[in-house]
């Protein structure tokens, strides 16, 4: 069995055991996290999403991953040239199942990137004053 979800903008096909490299998530190692983006089970594709579909993965490492280089240089100006190198920070996933039903009742944390946890938490903060 397959799914396809749908993570930090991007759609990954997953079965379990696969490992992933996503977008930061905002859990530490160890934790199980849950998606609930699927766009498909099986042969099950949704209009946009499967109703009630989930994958559980485990967190395996927070990870940065390969330096990119960006390198300016300006033509005509002496001396005028930048580098600057950039290393994404990820999370390292191991898919432990698929639910086809039943994911909104598991009580498995729901995976969020680190920029919507920063959201929430900021929110909450203002409310508290």
């Amino acid at each position: 069995m397959f799914a396809v979800l749908k993570t930090g903008g991007k759609q990954y096909r997953v079965q379990p055991g696969d490992v992933l490299r996503v977008e930061k998530l905002d859990a530490a190692a160890g934790d199980k996290v849950q998606f609930n983006e699927i766009l498909m089970v099986g042969a099950t594709v949704g209009a946009p999403l499967v109703e009630g579909a989930g994958v559980v993965a485990e967190v395996i490492d927070n990870i940065k991953a390969d330096k990119v280089i960006t390198f300016v240089k300006r033509r005509r100006k002496h001396s005028s040239k930048r580098t600057r190198g950039h290393r994404q920070q990820l999370t390292l996933l191991r898919v432990t199942d698929i639910l086809e039903t039943g994911a909104d009742k598991s009580d498995i944390k729901a995976a969020t990137g680190a920029r919507a946890a920063r959201r929430a938490y900021a929110a909450e903060a203002a409310t508290s004053r």
